[in-house]
């Protein structure tokens, strides 16, 4: 069994991820409560350890040895919403999750972030980090996925950085998308819309024949329960939803208009399993979602680490 700790683990996406890939977590680092309570509820037997990134890298050396760092560092130092400060964003861990990485010496390093990291802006950032990396003996490498080419019913667009010891390196192979269609959001949350008996269910699935808009979280400052800014709202308008909130349960039969989604429905097209439950209050819960990586593509590029970890492993065997 490989083994992982993972930093900014929100609210479980990405360690959902790696644990359908093998990967057993020695600790989960996140600092919102709320995420670590639903990390506990979800999965009691997880070491989660509610900490700023900042004062846990003072003890990360007690992890020295597991085979993998992943996290979700933040995104707005680097995202379009915000003003791209990079490095000089108070918010950007980089630096942090290198002194961990450097304390823990793990066989591979997977960080998932905002596609603003590749911004042309971002070129000699991206670039010092690998070197900053490969000063500590790793290969690195990044790739744009589309979430909805892993399956999952959203285009959702993420940067993925892998960072592999130079021994395990050439095992490392990106994972292959799928050339099919996810489901579309009538496909994906029919069931649930119908749950209660609304009579307009199959009306409104065959109307939301598309996959979602990307899902968009908000942050502790801004957004609330909603589906994003305007642009969005207007895209789930199309696909036959109310945007503007986040509805406690599904229509009931004498429902009439536009439904909104649960946050069990946006779970969903996150690729969360539908036994995976947010704790807390909807505006909580909801943006706990909202800022998830899809455990489907964690899941992917998790399985093509743990096999170029592994492919070593077994060459030293034979």
């Amino acid at each position: 069994m490989l083994t992982s700790v993972e930093l900014c683990a929100g609210a479980g996406g990405q360690a959902l991820g790696l644990e359908q890939a093998g990967f057993e977590h020695e600790a989960l680092v996140e600092i919102d409560a709320h995420c670590c309570n639903t990390l506990r509820h979800n999965r009691p037997e997880w070491k989660v350890i509610e900490d700023d990134l900042r004062l846990f890298k003072e003890r990360a050396s007690d992890f020295a040895g597991v085979d993998l760092v992943a996290g979700g560092l933040p995104c707005p130092p680097f995202s379009v919403a915000g003003k791209q400060l990079g490095a000089k964003d108070e918010r950007n861990l980089f630096p942090d999750a290198l002194e961990i990485v450097d304390a823990v010496r793990p066989k591979a390093v997977m960080i998932e972030n905002v596609r603003g990291f590749l911004d042309a802006v971002f070129h000699d950032y991206r670039e010092g980090l690998k070197k900053q990396l490969s000063k500590l003996g790793y290969k690195t490498d990044w790739r744009l996925l589309n979430s909805s080419h892993f399956g999952v019913p959203q285009l959702r667009p993420r940067v993925v950085i892998v960072a592999i010891k130079m021994e395990h390196a050439d095992g490392f192979e990106w994972p292959e998308e799928q050339h099919t269609n996810p489901p579309t959001v009538g496909e994906t949350l029919y069931d649930m819309m119908a749950s209660r008996g609304w009579p307009g269910a199959k009306a409104w699935r065959d109307r939301a024949d598309e996959i979602a808009p990307t899902i968009v979280g908000g942050s502790k400052k801004h957004g609330g329960p909603d589906l994003g800014p305007t642009r969005a709202k207007r895209a789930w308008e199309t696909l036959g939803v109310n945007g503007k909130t986040i509805a406690e349960e599904a229509p009931d039969p004498d429902f009439v208009g536009m439904p909104r989604l649960t946050v069990s429905m946006v779970a969903r097209i996150q690729g969360f399993p539908d036994s995976w439950h947010f704790t807390g209050r909807k505006t909580n819960a909801y943006r706990q979602v909202g800022n998830a990586f899809p455990p489907p593509v964690a899941q992917a590029v998790a399985e093509r680490v743990s096999a170029a970890i592994q492919t070593r492993a077994r060459l030293r065997a034979v």
